[in-house]
């Protein structure tokens, strides 16, 4: 195992929605004040994603979202990763945005096309916070998170333009091929960040044979690269683990999992970073600061983005 580990803090998502925990920040302060508890707690990275303060629905609004990356900057250090996922439904203008406006100095990209289904958790919910929420959750039966190979390489354009390091969202192997394929067209350079996203209906199923398989896939397709691997539902420590033990790192918060331990819900993105830096120190590795992450990306710094 290396000596450092970056651990991200994915603060709220665009996935869970506010009927399903109390805890799911959704205002730019509390989103703000969660990746700042998140950054004292042991992480080096926060993830961040908008929401309409009233409602708590994903917004591509930029003027919330740099509410909060300036209110995080003010308070700390962290890398600031901005998503370019978005929220389900928006398009593919609305999700690049950030990049052209913040330059910041690290972003998500989709690494390809998915199923992208949370519609099975709709029965587990007999009453909603708010209308928008079950129709939200719903359409995803019929939906594509459309990530084509065209709007990949505008992307990448835009990424190169303003500096910004892509993280590249790999929710199955075929996507592996996607950014091999953008590499050897010339589109980005290496070395590359790859996240291994696990456990979305529509992409790979987390187990430790499939992270072994990805992670050993993208070896044979790309050559070196540095990586962190995220996980959807009650995996998520247990995977993010066996990312430690193969020279990984991991992301943990609310966006990927709403539960701290079995039965017990995570009161805060903190808490579950507390935990992940607890385990890495039991395994004898320390947490990346954010300055360290910024080396081991080779990022360009936080004075040179655009907030």
């Amino acid at each position: 195992m290396k000596e450092k580990v970056i651990i991200t803090a994915a603060i709220t998502g665009g996935i869970h929605t506010p009927t399903m925990s109390p805890y799911l920040p959704i205002t730019p302060k509390q989103i703000a004040d969660e990746a700042v508890g998140a950054y004292n707690a042991g992480a080096a990275v926060c993830h961040i994603h908008a929401r309409d303060p009233e409602t708590g629905k994903p917004t591509p609004d930029v003027n919330i979202i740099k509410e909060i990356i300036m209110s995080i900057k003010k308070r700390c250090n962290i890398v600031i990763c901005i998503t370019t996922g978005g929220g389900l439904g928006m398009t593919v203008e609305q999700r690049v945005a950030p990049v052209k406006l913040f330059k910041p100095e690290l972003a998500s990209f989709n690494g390809g096309s998915i199923n992208f289904a949370l519609f099975p958790v709709i029965p587990k919910y007999k009453e909603w916070r708010f209308e928008w929420e079950k129709q939200y959750l719903g359409m995803t039966e019929d939906f594509i998170f459309a990530n084509t190979f065209k709007s990949m390489k505008e992307y990448c354009a835009i990424f190169n333009e303003n500096g910004t390091k892509p993280e590249f969202e790999i929710y199955d192997a075929g996507m592996v091929n996607n950014v091999a394929f953008m590499i050897q067209a010339g589109y980005i350079k290496k070395p590359v960040y790859i996240q291994f996203v696990m456990g979305v209906l529509g992409g790979i199923t987390p187990s430790s044979e499939n992270l072994l398989f990805l992670v050993d896939y993208a070896k044979r397709q790309i050559g070196d690269f540095v990586f962190s691997v995220c996980v959807a539902g009650r995996a998520q420590f247990p995977i993010c683990t066996q990312s430690l033990l193969i020279d990984g790192n991991c992301r943990v918060g609310l966006e990927d999992n709403l539960y701290l331990e079995k039965g017990q819900m995570a009161k805060s993105n903190a808490e579950q970073v507390a935990k992940m830096v607890r385990i890495t120190r039991e395994l004898g590795v320390e947490p990346a600061t954010a300055d360290e992450a910024r080396q081991i990306l080779g990022l360009k710094g936080i004075a040179k983005v655009n907030y």
